[in-house]
């Protein structure tokens, strides 16, 4: 016949055992619920969208047959032709035109002399690479255009990101330092890379008349 002591460790016993088995099971069930999460957290990353993945961007190739329009800029002292249909608008002073992701940009600052490759290279390329991401440049050259001589610097970089997506694509940039009565004028004009542009680019650049 079990003592009074023996019943009093048999309980204890019993309710050691049902205890051990309910952290046993709440430890289970808590590792079963990390893995879960852990695992659906993967799985979403996985399938949304890489913010770090490039875009291709499509082709920003301007019609041969599209007619050009000139506009004079009475602020700037210069008058411009640019494709019929472009958006136009004012930025700090900027003239641009707009058409998808085609783009001509004209500004002017005060200049004491012409411009010239060397000191293009010298002044203006370390601002620009510090304002375009991914700044690669491709050549700068000396051209003769209708308003005179003018500094091309071609170079690529990044498009602002795409409002959906939120990734970027290459643009291709042309930027036009000319120089007439103490002031440099620049054009710069960009499109998608891989986009032929050489014959608007020239008709654009040619339009260039000042004083107007």
């Amino acid at each position: 016949m079990p003592t009074m002591v023996g019943l009093v460790m048999l309980a204890l016993a019993g309710c050691g055992g049902s205890s051990t088995k309910t952290a046993s099971s709440t430890a289970a069930a808590t590792s079963h619920a990390t893995t879960t999460s852990s695992s659906s957290a993967t799985t979403s990353t996985s399938a949304g969208v890489n913010p770090n993945q490039r875009e291709t961007l499509p082709p920003g190739d301007i019609p041969d047959t599209i007619a050009y329009v000139p506009y004079t800029d009475h602020a700037l002292k210069l008058t411009i032709s640019t494709p019929e249909g472009w958006s136009r608008m004012t930025q700090g002073g900027h003239l641009v035109f707009t058409d998808k992701l085609n783009r001509v940009e004209v500004f002017t600052a005060p200049a004491r002399t012409a411009p010239t490759p060397a000191s293009v290279t010298a002044a203006e390329l370390p601002a620009i690479s510090r304002s375009v991401k991914t700044f690669e440049l491709q050549s700068i050259t000396t051209v003769t255009r209708h308003a005179g001589p003018a500094v091309r610097t071609a170079y690529l970089g990044d498009s602002k990101p795409n409002p959906v997506t939120g990734k970027v694509g290459t643009l291709a940039f042309e930027r036009y330092d000319f120089f007439h009565a103490g002031r440099e004028y620049v054009v710069l004009v960009s499109s998608p890379k891989g986009s032929d542009n050489v014959d608007p680019w020239r008709i654009i650049t040619n339009s260039v008349r000042y004083g107007q």
